[in-house]
């Protein structure tokens, strides 16, 4: 569901992620767009976590810079950074919900953090957003309480407190079943249509891929950067990398192509 303004909200210049003395990420670039549900994806151990990590200003690059509506979150201290902030929303693979609060109560949190609105103001905002995420039944339930799926709308609903206009999801489909999934993915969509969020999402699943992403990168470890980029039908039925056209039809690679990437491997 891509919008037709084509502004650029997030613009990443020449970014480099080091851990250490190793590379994990090697002077790359790309754009999103206002109001497009954008898909990081890769292998295991590609680099897409650290590179999200680095998108909302948790790792400062080792060299580039992400721009969030223009501004460089690494190069911004005080009331600048938290404004920038202000506009993203982050989930975490796990949903990261506070166990010994209620579903309400860890959506109030950020709104009682960063506003000065009055206890009922949140209360309401608070319930919007759970009703939003199809929770309205759910306030007074503790995170133990509720399945994966749920916690992972509640989650989201926190992220959605400060009304960002963007959000960042960390593998939203990990640990789910198909059906419960496919409701995840239905909910990404009807949030980015009705409320005009960008979405930024790093994921693996395939069908959950196909079914919400307008656009992709692809990230791959032994160029330490991104090997594709497009709609992923596109890169599914044209590609010409092999790596590609692997990855998005399911296909194993040969010995002699795995070869290389184990003998390059440090020697213990």
């Amino acid at each position: 569901m891509q919008t037709d303004s084509g502004q650029t909200v997030i613009r990443v210049e020449g970014l480099t992620a080091v851990y250490g003395e190793d590379v994990i990420l090697e002077d790359i670039a790309f754009e999103v767009k206002r109001g497009e549900v954008f898909v990081i994806l890769g292998g295991s151990g590609c680099g897409k976590s650290t590179l999200l990590k680095h998108m909302i200003g948790l790792y400062r690059p080792a060299a580039g810079r992400v721009l969030i509506e223009g501004v460089d979150l690494s190069a911004t201290s005080g009331a600048e950074r938290r404004r920038a902030l202000g506009k993203i929303g982050v989930t975490y693979q796990s949903g990261a919900l506070f166990g010994s609060m209620t579903l309400l109560e860890n959506v109030r949190l950020p709104l009682e953090e960063f506003t000065d609105l009055p206890a009922e103001g949140i209360d309401l905002i608070a319930r919007m957003k759970l009703h939003l995420v199809g929770l309205d039944g759910f306030a007074e339930y503790m995170p133990s309480e509720i399945s994966g799926g749920m916690q992972k709308r509640a989650a989201i609903a926190r992220a959605m407190a400060l009304d960002p206009q963007i959000l960042f999801l960390d593998e939203p489909s990990a640990g789910l079943d198909p059906v419960t999934s496919a409701e995840l993915d239905q909910l990404i969509l009807r949030l980015a249509r009705s409320l005009g969020i960008t979405f930024v999402i790093v994921s693996h699943e395939l069908a959950s891929i196909y079914t919400v992403a307008d656009r992709v990168v692809m990230l791959d470890k032994r160029v330490r950067g991104i090997v594709a980029a497009g709609r992923p039908e596109e890169l599914r039925d044209h590609s010409e990398d092999p790596r590609v056209r692997r990855f998005f039809n399911r296909q194993p690679e040969s010995e002699d192509e795995a070869k290389p990437a184990i003998e390059t491997q440090p020697r213990r």
